[in-house]
């Protein structure tokens, strides 16, 4: 899992690269984002998209001094799924 800082102002996307871990022409079928904690004025998923091997999530708000579990799940191609997640740092920058 990797440590991101974000800024409680900043709206930016983040992205993972899906394509080194599944060879054998499997692609992304859907993707979906989530956040832990929820809670008012925390980090929030404004936007999503993918592709077949790359996922990305616009994030906004979020808590000064506050972690984030933010993790994406994906469905491949063949039915099977996975997830990843990232640690999001709220610091005023």
């Amino acid at each position: 899992m990797s440590l991101m800082i974000k800024d409680p102002g900043g709206r930016i996307d983040y992205a993972f690269d899906w394509a080194a871990a599944y060879l054998d022409g499997q692609v992304i079928a859907a993707s979906s984002w989530s956040v832990e904690p929820v809670e008012d004025g925390g980090v929030t998923v404004e936007a999503h998209a993918f592709d077949a091997v790359r996922t990305s999530a616009r994030l906004s708000g979020g808590r000064e001094g506050v972690c984030y579990r933010v993790t994406n799940r994906v469905t491949l191609s063949d039915g099977q799924a996975d997830e990843r997640s990232m640690t999001l740092r709220v610091e005023q920058r």
